[in-house]
């Protein structure tokens, strides 16, 4: 079935999904800002994410090891931009994430940058292949960014408990 797609078609479909995803993922976070923080809150979305490993269960989404390397290196790359901007700040007893104008800025432009290279390299490797390699990089940048956003909670836990 997918097959029977020309992949200039799939390309742009997962291109639409992947901007679609950013919008979403900005709008959960201008919510979450609103509410408390939480270690539960911090832990699961990179634990989520990683039920997306089963794709490479499948021959079509496997990726060589240089690839699997670049990914990994490009998104901890990325990730210390996320770390940057992610901070927390307590308000009377509970501990929020502050709020970041710049956030936004540097996830949309993580996205165009991915967008962009997502559309270079559909030349150069074939969709499946090149799906798993953006799974990889988007993986490898949550991982990071999150065990920071949990030590940056856990500090100022700590410290919130201590008063």
């Amino acid at each position: 079935m997918l097959s029977s797609i020309p992949s200039q078609y799939m390309v742009i479909g997962s291109t639409v999904a992947v901007v679609f995803m950013g919008i979403m993922a900005m709008t959960v976070r201008a919510k979450s800002a609103k509410k408390p923080a939480s270690a539960k809150k911090i832990i699961i979305p990179p634990i989520a994410m990683s039920t997306g490993a089963l794709m490479f269960c499948f021959e079509y989404f496997r990726v060589p090891l240089p690839q699997v390397l670049e990914a990994i290196i490009v998104g901890i790359i990325f990730s210390t931009v996320l770390i940057a901007t992610s901070k927390f700040h307590i308000v009377e007893d509970d501990i929020y994430l502050k709020p970041s104008k710049a956030f936004f800025f540097i996830l949309a432009g993580l996205l165009i940058i991915r967008t962009v290279a997502k559309i270079y390299l559909s030349g150069a490797f074939h969709l499946g292949e090149l799906g798993g390699m953006f799974w990889i990089l988007a993986f490898s940048m949550i991982v990071p960014w999150r065990i920071a956003m949990l030590v940056r909670y856990k500090k100022l836990e700590k410290q919130l408990h201590s008063k």
